[in-house]
Formats: C-alpha cells, sequence, structure tokens
C-alpha cells in the first residue's frame, strides 16, 4: 500500500513539475540519465504536450488494470485495496482548525484575510459531520441581541451585528451570488418580573453605555404596541431597537465556509482522533510541576473509513463546539491531580436543547419580537402564515440524554406550551407541526465563551463554551482568535476577561437576567 501511494505521489508531483515549466529538455537530459525509447525520459517528456499526455494516460491505464485485476483476485469482492483516497487532508499545515462551524469558519476566513505572509498560510478546517445533521450551527435559532450585562458579550454582539449588516462587502465572492443572510429586524423582548426588574435596569443602563439602542418600556407600554401579549406578572419589559432580530444560520456559516475556501483555506471531512506532541516539565515560583505541552501534528480519521492522514501543524485551533472539552482530553488536560492545573478539564459538554416549530393561524403578526418571557420560554415568528419557533431551557435536575438528538415531545406539553398559552392567549390553539434537537457547547464553569490560548498547551487556541451565543459572536470571535494568533493580543475588542485565566482563578463571569 505505501508503495502504491509513493507511486501515485510521484507520477502527481511529476505531473505538477512539467504543468509549472519547471523541466526543461536540456537541464532534465543532464540531470536525468536514463532510457525512454532511446531517450531520456525527461527528453521524452519534453518534446511535446501529446507525448506527455500519452505518458500519463498510459501509466494510468495500467494503474486502473493492475487495481481491476487486484480486485478481481478477491473473492466476491468489488473493494481494490490500492484506490487513493482524493479526500484526504494534505500532510502539512500551519494552522489546523478543528470544528468546521460557524465559528471555525469565522476563524479561517479572518486568518486568510489577515495574513501578511508572502506564500500565505495553509489554514486546514477539519469537520467531522459532512452533512452538517448534527451541526450546532445549523440547528439555532438564529438569533442575535445587545441584550446582555456583560460588556463583553454585548461589545461581541456589536461587532458582529456591524458585519452581518455590511456582509457582502466581507464575505461577496466575484462571480456568486451575494450574501442573503434574510435577516429579520424585530428586536428581542425581554419580560421581566418585580423580582428581577431592578437587574433589567441596570442590564439597560451597561447597555446603553457601550453602544446598544435599548428601550425600557412598562407594561402599559408593552400592551400598547403589543396588543396580544398578556402583561399579567410583567413589571418591566426591555426592546431591541435596531442590530436585533433572527436570520438564517445555514447561509451565513456557508457564506463563511465559500469566502474562506476562495481566500485558499482548505476543507476537509474527517475527525481528529489523536495527537502528536511534546511535553516538558516547568517548575513554577510555587515549586509546582507542570507538563507543558507542544502539539506538532493531528491524526484525521476519514469518514466511514479506516483511512486517517497525520498532519503536521504549527498552530491547533480548538473550535469543535460541544466535543471542545473531549479534544482537550486527548492531551491529557483534565487527567492530572486534581488540585493541579492538569486535573483541570475543559468545562464545555454537550447540552440538549428542544426547538419546536408551531402553527397558530390567530397568532402575532409581522410586528412580532424574538420574546423571551421571564419564565425562560421563548418564541419567535418563522416566515410567515403564522408559523413559530419556540423553547425552553430544561432545568439542570432535568437535562436530557445527549447520546442521541430525538426531541421529547412531552417536554413542549408540560414546559412550553402552559406558559406559550399564558403569556400569548392565541397560542391555545396551537398546533406542533415540526420539531428538532441540536447541542449547546455548554460551558458548565459560567456558560460564557472561553477564547484564548491554554496554558499547558502552547500552540491550542481555543474558542468554545459560548452556551448559546457562537452564533451571533462568530463574526467577532473569529477576528478575535485572528488577532490573537497573528498579532499576539486582541487588538480591535478586549476580550481577556473571556481567557482561561478566569477558569483558573475560578472567578466565573455570569450573565444576569439573561436567558
Amino acid at each position: 500500500m505505501c508503495a502504491w501511494r509513493r507511486l501515485h505521489g510521484s507520477v502527481r508531483t511529476l505531473r505538477g513539475s512539467l504543468l509549472r515549466g519547471c523541466l526543461s529538455s536540456t537541464a532534465a537530459t543532464r540531470r536525468q540519465p536514463g532510457r525512454c525509447g532511446g531517450l531520456t525520459l525527461c527528453q521524452s517528456l519534453s518534446t511535446g504536450g501529446a507525448l506527455r499526455n500519452d505518458f500519463f494516460k498510459d501509466l494510468e491505464d495500467q494503474l486502473a488494470a493492475m487495481r481491476k485485476k487486484a480486485a478481481d483476485a478477491l473473492p466476491g469482492s468489488s473493494w481494490t485495496p490500492f484506490e487513493i483516497n482524493p479526500n484526504l487532508p494534505p500532510e502539512t499545515a500551519d494552522i489546523v482548525i478543528v470544528g468546521g462551524g460557524v465559528v471555525g469558519w469565522s476563524i479561517a476566513y479572518w486568518l486568510k484575510q489577515k495574513e501578511r505572509l508572502p506564500r500565505g498560510m495553509r489554514v486546514l478546517v477539519v469537520e467531522r459531520d459532512p452533512s452538517y445533521s448534527r451541526a450546532s450551527t445549523v440547528l439555532s435559532a438564529g438569533g442575535i441581541r445587545q441584550q446582555f450585562s456583560l460588556l463583553e458579550n454585548i461589545h461581541l454582539s456589536l461587532a458582529s451585528a456591524d458585519f452581518m449588516r455590511n456582509i457582502n462587502e466581507h464575505l461577496g465572492v466575484m462571480n456568486e451570488d451575494p450574501v442573503d443572510l434574510q435577516f429579520n429586524h424585530s428586536g428581542y423582548l425581554f419580560l421581566a418580573s418585580e423580582e428581577v426588574a431592578h437587574i433589567m435596569e441596570q442590564n439597560y443602563n451597561t447597555q446603553r453605555l457601550a453602544g446598544a439602542k435599548v428601550s425600557l418600556l412598562s407594561p402599559q407600554r408593552v400592551k400598547e404596541n403589543f396588543p396580544w401579549i398578556n402583561t399579567e406578572g410583567v413589571a418591566l419589559a426591555s426592546y431591541g431597537l435596531e442590530n436585533e432580530g433572527w436570520f438564517d444560520p445555514w447561509t451565513l456559516l456557508n457564506a463563511f465556509r465559500r469566502k474562506a475556501i476562495s481566500l485558499g483555506a482548505i476543507q476537509c471531512f474527517g475527525e481528529v482522533t489523536d495527537f502528536k506532541y511534546t511535553t516538558h516539565i516547568r517548575v513554577t515560583a510555587d515549586e509546582e510541576q507542570l507538563e507543558m505541552r507542544r502539539i506538532k501534528s493531528v491524526k484525521v480519521q476519514m469518514p466511514n473509513s479506516m483511512e486517517y492522514q497525520p498532519v503536521e501543524c504549527a498552530i491547533v485551533v480548538n473550535a469543535a463546539g460541544a466535543y471542545s472539552g473531549k479534544l482537550a482530553e486527548m492531551l491529557g488536560i483534565g487527567r492530572g491531580p486534581k488540585d493541579s492545573l492538569d486535573g483541570l478539564p475543559i468545562p464545555v459538554e454537550p447540552r440538549k436543547r428542544y426547538v419546536y416549530v408551531v402553527h397558530c393561524p390567530d397568532g402575532p403578526g409581522l410586528d412580532c419580537p424574538f420574546l423571551i418571557d421571564y419564565s425562560g420560554v421563548y418564541f419567535r415568528r418563522e416566515g410567515l402564515g403564522g408559523n413559530y419557533i419556540s423553547g425552553v431551557s430544561p432545568e439542570e435536575a432535568e437535562e436530557p440524554d445527549t447520546s442521541n438528538l430525538e426531541v421529547d415531545h412531552q417536554f413542549f406539553e408540560d414546559k412550553v406550551w402552559p406558559k406559550l398559552a399564558h403569556r400569548v392567549p392565541a397560542f391555545e390553539k396551537l398546533k406542533v407541526t415540526s420539531a428538532w434537537a441540536g447541542f449547546y457547547d455548554y460551558n458548565t464553569f459560567d456558560q460564557n465563551g472561553i477564547i484564548g490560548i491554554h496554558p499547558l498547551i502552547s500552540n491550542m487556541y481555543f474558542a468554545t463554551g459560548f452556551s448559546g451565543h457562537g452564533l451571533q459572536h462568530s463574526p467577532a470571535v473569529g477576528r478575535a482568535v485572528a488577532e490573537l494568533i497573528l498579532d499576539g493580543e486582541f487588538k480591535t475588542l478586549n476580550l481577556k476577561g473571556m481567557s482561561f485565566s478566569r477558569i483558573f482563578a475560578q472567578e466565573p463571569m455570569l450573565e444576569q437576567n439573561i436567558v
């Protein structure tokens, strides 16, 4: 098998060299002794395009005949052991991004956009799900908002909204259709009870100081603006006036991917199953011994195959979403003594969330915002014709099984519908038409993103743990990670608070009054 790989590789190398004009008849004659019908091999190849084509055609015909002969020798099987997988990733890359969701492709785009090397960086994006049927990006509700309590999240949203507003200036590709995110600017409407109304006011002040356009509404104003809402129990509401709404997640992902590939990024469908890395011991001022790691290569397992490809690389970006914690475990992170840095795992795991599509002919119309009730239940309009999507995050003790993406329809009956119908009486007559489930990359520490390099892995950067905010923040997060890699620091937004230091210091940064 190795001999056949080398033969194929030699043919591809020689073909490329000829096409680039790197072999001339005179130079090649002096360097390549040998016979080929009375001429040296390279003299023969250099006599004309037709002869070159005949040479490669004959060689490929012979290879095909030998593969067929070998396959025929295997009783009852059409499998050929000599076929080379054309989808293998390259053997080397400058940067390997593990995770081809919207965050991973955003990072790839910004790296290629910002690159300063004359020959360019080789950026490889590895995604394990070719169909994207289990990808968190495409299974989300597709919302974006500025109504957070933390400045980091507000700034990420503002920057991402600006990017989306001018998306074709960034992600447009020549001779391709323009990007249409199908952005609906209906805004978010948060409802607060008496118990948390004061927190909503504090958040409002923070948001306005950060530049977000948000308005506080009394229950009376809510009823005037949205007469279909039952305001019972509502003490205060917060409404996003601009840069909020929802869009098509799949379109954004594909726009980042298409642009990044047009700039030279490489796409590979496979799963990173192992790393090769070196270690050395570092002693801290407290005389604690730390095992430092540096990744040398990643092992990419091809889908539905025993074939794999080691890829040597200088930098790895962990954008594996819900599975980023398990990826770090391959490097021994979290397996050391419990009271040590080595024993502290990446606090990111998959959490399953249900999204229900309902139909209600008499439901809210075009003025319907993305409404989030203080009970945690949310809904928004889905197109026209009385369709909506809705859901709620389960209680910690009721977290569903993450081994599959099956939908619990009883959960809607028990936890979602009663609260929906209470807040919008028209929803008493709704009908569930479909549903799906997706995974959050849930940060169990504080439900906020982790952006930056791991202190024990000198060349692995993380962009994970966004707990439902990854899609909306992906444009700004991609730029931030590219800045860390290429500039050595955050340049555009100060996101130092989202680094690993808060986890090691056990200082969570928690959102207030936010679902």
